[in-house]
């Protein structure tokens, strides 16, 4: 089974391998989170939503519904 962002931990690091909704995939692409790139997980929210990760030297906040829709690779 694919790992997703949703269950990586605070400082972990991985590549972003690709989407499982096409439709949020698309924002996502939009947003800089292209297939390759590598993705970090800096924290989440105190009650665990939104979470903020880093991707080109970019800090970005998701949705955790969001952020679970982008398979990674380690």
């Amino acid at each position: 089974m694919a790992k997703n962002v949703a269950e990586m931990l605070p400082g972990e690091t991985a590549v972003i391998a690709g989407f499982s909704d096409e439709q949020i995939g698309l924002k996502l692409l939009e947003m800089g989170l292209l297939p390759g790139t590598a993705i970090r997980f800096n924290f989440s929210a105190p009650f665990g939503d939104p979470v903020c990760v880093s991707v080109s030297d970019v800090d970005l906040s998701l949705r955790v519904e969001e952020a679970a829709t982008i398979s990674i690779i380690n």
